[in-house]
């Protein structure tokens, strides 16, 4: 079947480029050069999300474009989808891409945590090109809105496709707040389900994962599913790199964990997470 939108969240988004200042490059009709997408889906949502970033200046004044633009995301997605289900669901995907404009204001947010974040960042075009960490978050956070309606087979796959070309790996389930920033990004793991708060920066080689796994009762060899099993992250929390972050855990606001910390029990607000250090400890002996 051809998907045709229905919604209006096209004219949602065009009146969000209209409202952007010139940082985020929406009205810069420069040529960029051009960078092929893992696949296809993730070029399409670059151009709808930032589309002077990716040489679509031509959507930013033109709802009739935008519609088309959504036509052909939603064909993409109901393709994605139809391998793992009777039909194209048409409802799930209109309901996907009414959330764009919605999706674009939080990455809006995580380019300026990024800039914030990261002393080398010298401009949000710059964010928006070249950093891993915000075309893993941007993949995900449309993931995570499949996900939601129920199809996290496909999900998985855009997850997957942002893995492969990132290096990070998040998988659909996870919640994630605003203001969120994952710097160099290679290696970092972040579970299924696994929430993030606010205002979260962390870097490479992080793992949000689980301690332990639970076994089906009446089945052997089988793990069980759909439990939690991954830390809840609070607001304003900074995770180094290397960090281990185990089990269904509770790290509170304004917490700081050190660069290769292994954490598997709560983690109270206002706490500096640290290693005591072999070296540390005889200085203090001695």
């Amino acid at each position: 079947m051809e998907y045709i939108y229905t919604g209006t969240a096209h004219e949602a988004l065009v009146d969000a480029y209209r409202e952007d200042d010139d940082r985020f490059g929406t009205h810069c009709r420069s040529d960029f050069p051009t960078r092929e997408p893992p696949i296809e889906e993730v070029g399409m949502l670059r151009r709808l999300l930032f589309p002077g970033c990716w040489n679509a200046a031509e959507l930013v004044d033109d709802e009739a474009a935008v519609r088309e633009a959504f036509d052909a995301l939603g064909e993409l997605f109901c393709k994605g989808i139809q391998p793992y289900a009777s039909a194209c669901l048409s409802d799930t995907v209109t309901a996907v891409l009414d959330r764009l404009p919605e999706i674009r204001r939080l990455l809006k947010r995580d380019v300026e945590a990024a800039y914030k974040g990261d002393p080398a960042a010298t401009s949000y075009v710059e964010i928006v090109r070249s950093y891993p960490g915000l075309e893993a978050v941007m993949v995900h956070r449309v993931a995570n809105a499949i996900y939601r309606q129920g199809e996290g087979a496909y999900a998985r796959e855009l997850a997957e496709a942002a893995h492969r070309s990132t290096g990070i790996d998040i998988h659909p389930g996870a919640e994630i707040g605003e203001h969120f920033f994952i710097d160099h990004g290679s290696g970092v793991v972040i579970g299924e389900t696994a929430t993030i708060g606010d205002w979260v920066r962390m870097y490479q080689e992080v793992t949000l994962g689980a301690l332990h796994f639970e076994e089906e009762e009446d089945e052997e060899h089988a793990l069980k599913k759909g439990y939690k099993r991954h830390p809840d992250i609070g607001d304003n929390v900074v995770i180094g790199a290397g960090a281990k972050i185990l089990g269904p855990i509770t790290v509170g606001d304004h917490v700081s964990i050190e660069a290769n910390a292994w954490v598997t029990d709560d983690v109270p607000d206002r706490t500096s997470v640290f290693i005591k250090h072999p070296e540390q400890e005889r200085k203090r002996v001695d």
